[in-house]
């Protein structure tokens, strides 16, 4: 019944582009967070949106070259990536729930499949 969809991502080098959709079925009025985890580290949360604030939060690594945004009927959400960099290669995992990048979240209720990204130098 419920399902996120997520696409977008693929191989880039250094300073390229890439936008990640997060399409949210069966749900609305959830919060989304977008994660990341590269092997052999710990997930971290990127950016997250709270749907019926508007509100935007964004890690330290990635502000000011991400930007989170939705669609007016808030069933899809966008991760526009810009200036991109080699630590940016993880893969990004979207979830439905209550907006928080702390990295030990269990706030989300359902999650995405992944895409991966993959920056060369």
């Amino acid at each position: 019944e419920v399902q996120l969809v997520e696409s977008g991502g693929g191989s880039v080098q250094a300073g390229g582009s890439l936008r990640l959709s997060c399409a949210a079925f069966g749900l609305e009025n959830y919060d989304i967070g977008w994660f990341r985890q590269a092997p052999g580290k710990e997930r971290e949360g990127v950016s997250c949106i709270t749907i019926s604030g508007r509100n935007t939060y964004y890690a330290n690594s990635v502000n000011g070259r991400f930007t989170i945004s939705s669609d007016n009927a808030m069933n899809t959400v966008y991760l526009q990536m810009n200036s991109l960099k080699p630590e940016d290669s993880a893969v990004y995992y979207c979830g439905a729930g209550t907006c928080t990048l702390q990295a030990g979240t269990d706030d989300y209720d359902f999650w995405g499949q992944g895409t991966q990204v993959f920056v060369s130098s």
